[in-house]
This record gives C-alpha cells, structure tokens and sequence, in this order.
C-alpha cells in the first residue's frame, strides 16, 4: 500500500512505452456484519485469471516464474482493500450501499527506458465507488475504419492500454458523424474485405448483445478480438435462468444491417463493469462510404428491452443480498477489517 501521492519512476518502461501496463476492472460491494467490514465479489477468479493473463503476456519466458499466483493476487487485493487507509472509505460505501470498482494495473518500477520487457513489475491499485447508477441513455455509431485490435497479436483480448488508445479514438470519430453520441462499435479486424461480411467485435471499452424483436438475446462470442467479459458470462446466466433464449455466435454486419431494416432489432446492449449493462438509445450503422444505411431505435416497450433491464438489477442485486445466484456464478464474502 502506497503513499495516496506515491509516484512512478518519469524513468520507467510503463510510462514511455506502456510495456508492462496491464489493468483491470472489479466490481464489488461491501457491508457491515457485527462490526466488521465484508467485501462481496462476483466471480472475481475469473477477474483475476484475465490480469493474470494480461500480466503475463508483458513478461518474458523466463520471467514466467514471477507471475503470481490466483491465491497470491487475491491476496494482494484484499491487503489493499483491508490497509488502514481505506476503513474509513469502505466503511461510507457501506452505509450508503454504493457500487464500489477496484482497479488494480502494473507498472514497470525499473528505472529504464531500454525497450525491453519489465525488470520490476509491480502491482498497484485505486478503488472508487459511486451511488447512482452509469450508463443510460446513450447513442452509438458503428466506426468500420478503424480497427481496435489484431486477432493475431493476441492482444485483443487483454485490458491493455494501447487498445483503449483506439476506444478513445473511435469515440471521437463517433461523434464527428454525430455530436451527441458516447460510444463506438467496432467490427473485426478485416478492413480489407468486404463490409458487410465483416463480424460485430465489441463496443469501445465494453461488450455487446443484440435484443432481437422475436425475444432471442445475441451474445457476441470471445475471441483473440474480444476481451472475456466477466459481465457478460453472469448477464448470460441470468438471461437463462429468467427463460431468455441467448445465442452465443457471431453476427456479420451485414445480418445486423439487414435485421434493422426489417424491424427485427429490438435493442443493443453495451456490457462491462462499471456499468453492468446498457441499452443505446440509438445506434448508426454505416455503409461503405461513411454514410447513414440504417438506424437502430431501441423499442423501450418490448419484452427483450425489459428483460435486459432487469437482469441488469438481478447482476447488482446479487451482490447485495436481495437475489439468489444463479448457477455457475460464485459469490464470495471476503472480511476486510473493523468498521471505521
């Protein structure tokens, strides 16, 4: 646990190349039990197994052995979450039942700026929460032109910074089409072919479902391109379990074109983890010259509309107590320390 002003080497690999800067998003919330302070994951082994990965993809060979293990990194979470420093912090977000994200990332502590991999990796963390929930309403704009990740260099599915580079970007051409809009959908990484055989990847920094009018959920599937959501898998359960059929396959835009234009679009969804889920007011999809073919307008009234909705209440609740967990999700209950 740092000093809350502790700095970074201006000498460090991190902060000149963004080697070895790797992050990642947690959701949790905590409560009061006889005095003491309890934090509430939801599948955090599967946060944990995606920083790992993150973490060990900016290591060389033989720095391998230096990767810690899930136990050790939970354990480092939970020493943070638990230093003196943040009683007071986790004891306000308690009584306020507020909606907490830890974000623990990596930074190469070496004094260097050889472009070689990290001589001293270390893991750090920063904690927020907040009372109101994030998201909705907002508009989209399909962004074809650029690409926020190469299957090949596996590195589209990890939560490093060079891909978020892109997600900013991608916002700022959304909103040169249109002023209002906050957010960008990529699809693959295949400018080259064709655009309506091109696959739906992931919006700019969260996952993506589409809500079709015949009441079926479209889940895009991971891939080298698209980072693990941990929030869509519990989102997914959820759908099941309330009788919502999920398809877990990919979808050309082409198809999404097509299906807006014939009202088969109900809704779509962006997913992560500081908001959970959100339904886009509106999305604009582009053609090949950049130009409007087709608009999707979120029908708030229908069913498939709601049941996203609610199995986004479901998600959050879980975590506080007020609904049951779904099979194959795994709540966990961690004790932090005293009350402040």
């Amino acid at each position: 646990m740092l000093d809350a002003d502790a700095m970074t080497h201006a000498v460090s690999r991190s902060v000149h190349y963004g080697l070895c800067l790797v992050f990642e998003g947690i959701r949790f919330f905590v409560r009061e039990d006889a005095g003491r302070l309890q934090v509430v994951f939801l599948n955090i082994d599967q946060n944990i197994n995606r920083f790992r990965d993150g973490i060990a993809f900016n290591l060389s060979d033989a720095q391998q052995e230096q990767l810690p293990t899930q136990a050790q990194i939970l354990e480092i979470f939970l020493g943070y979450l638990g230093h003196p420093q943040l009683r007071a912090f986790l004891t306000e977000m308690a009584r306020n039942r507020s909606q907490g994200y830890l974000r623990p990332f990596t930074v190469d502590d070496d004094q260097s700026i050889g472009v070689t991999f990290a001589a001293n990796p270390v893991i750090r963390a920063v904690a927020a929460h907040y009372r109101s929930y994030l998201g909705e309403p907002f508009h989209g704009v399909v962004i074809p032109w650029l690409v926020r990740a190469v299957g090949a260099n596996g590195t589209g599915c990890l939560k490093l910074g060079g891909n978020y580079l892109l997600s900013v970007r991608a916002v700022q051409e959304a909103k040169r089409i249109r002023p209002d809009a906050g957010a960008a959908l990529f699809l693959d990484d295949r400018p080259y072919d064709p655009l309506r055989g091109r696959t739906i990847s992931e919006w700019d920094s969260s996952a993506c479902m589409v809500g079709l009018t015949d009441g079926t959920v479209i889940r895009i599937p991971d891939s080298p391109l698209i980072l693990p959501s941990v929030t869509v898998r519990g989102i997914t359960q959820i759908l099941r379990e309330q009788g919502v059929t999920v398809e877990e396959r990919n979808i050309t835009y082409g198809e999404l074109i097509d299906r807006t234009l014939a009202g088969e679009v109900a809704t779509i969804a962006s997913l992560g983890t500081a908001g959970i889920l959100n339904r886009a007011s509106s999305l604009l999809l582009l053609g090949e010259d950049r130009e409007p073919v087709a608009t999707i307008e979120s029908d708030t009234e229908h069913a498939v509309f709601a049941a996203l909705g609610n199995a986004r209440g479901t998600y959050w609740d879980i975590y506080r107590g007020l609904a049951d967990v779904p099979a194959g999700l795994d709540l966990t209950f961690h004790d932090v320390g005293v009350v402040a």
